[in-house]
């Protein structure tokens, strides 16, 4: 058997899920995505070690890239995006590479995952270098798009990730740091969707979540760094804000809009700060709201009745 390929195989404990009852054909499913999450879980490390790693790239200033064709690009580009509205994770240093571009979100674009040019073109044109952090992900670990994104951007001194579902592939043997999810064989033979799919998506949530977390932007298990941009969300700023000082709802709502609708500028206001001072704190801080915190005067601190 093509060990680099055990993705693509048919698997005898499958081949009759055509004829299986609904029960049956369900209960095989979810048995293969428990043992999607068992792959990231044995993966742990490595996914520390790479958020680490991506953690010190940010901390002074760089991009967080991510790159993907099809299946990995479209769960690329989901993780990505949602980095903004959770974690406020400025748009100007977030970028998503998509093979066949906007399109392929939602349709397949013809040979696009094949050019590996067009991957190595991308990075060129936005200046991937070594500030950046670039995470790569194909479940084969060989689709030319992407392997192409990666070799351009560590051939710039970008930090590289690669997360793959088979061995030995050149998107774990060429990064800084190889993701190795050992997914096996699909359900489905070949559909990548499935518990390729369900790993690399758990992968990425536990590896931007970590990053995040490191970098500050969650305060006592609390989204303290997201963006208020739906009615829902004011509604989730304020009852943080409420949670994090107990504080009456009408001063929570005045330090918000005092704070421009930023959460932490508004939690160092209610802290007794002036506006004006919470966003030099925070600046200083590198956005971290604990460290914001303890940098503020005693006498600040002294003021607020939030638990330490």
């Amino acid at each position: 058997m093509d060990t680099a390929r055990k993705t693509e195989t048919s698997s005898p404990r499958y081949s009759g899920i055509d004829l299986w009852s609904p029960a049956e054909a369900l209960d095989a499913m979810i048995e293969s995505q428990f043992a999607a999450v068992g792959a990231v879980h044995a993966a742990r490390g490595a996914l520390e070690a790479a958020a680490l790693a991506i953690e010190e790239r940010l901390r002074d200033g760089g991009r967080l890239v991510y790159a993907g064709a099809g299946t990995s690009g479209r769960l690329a580009v989901q993780d990505g995006a949602e980095l903004m509205p959770t974690f406020g994770w400025p748009a100007e240093r977030l970028l998503l590479l998509l093979a066949g571009g906007d399109e392929a979100l939602i349709h397949a674009v013809e040979g696009a995952e094949d050019d590996a040019e067009a991957g190595a073109a991308l990075v060129r044109e936005h200046g991937i270098g070594a500030p950046d952090a670039f995470v790569a992900l194909a479940a084969s670990g060989t689709t030319p798009f992407t392997v192409g994104a990666l070799r351009a951007a560590n051939a710039a001194g970008a930090l590289t990730v690669g997360i793959a579902n088979n061995r030995d592939t050149p998107l774990l043997t060429e990064a800084d740091h190889p993701v190795w999810l050992e997914t096996g064989a699909e359900p489905i033979a070949g559909s990548t969707r499935m518990k390729a799919g369900t790993a690399q998506r758990v992968a990425l949530t536990l590896l931007s979540s970590l990053v995040m977390i490191r970098l500050g932007r969650v305060y006592r298990g609390l989204m303290v760094g997201l963006q208020a941009v739906n009615t829902k969300l004011v509604r989730r700023s304020e009852n943080i804000l409420v949670q994090l000082t107990k504080r009456p709802r009408d001063e929570v709502r005045t330090a918000l809009r005092q704070a421009q609708g930023d959460v932490k500028s508004a939690f160092l206001v209610l802290e007794g700060c002036e506006p004006d001072e919470a966003r030099r704190l925070l600046q200083h801080a590198g956005g971290n709201l604990r460290t914001a915190k303890e940098m503020a005067p005693p006498r600040r601190r002294q003021k607020t009745k939030t638990p330490a």
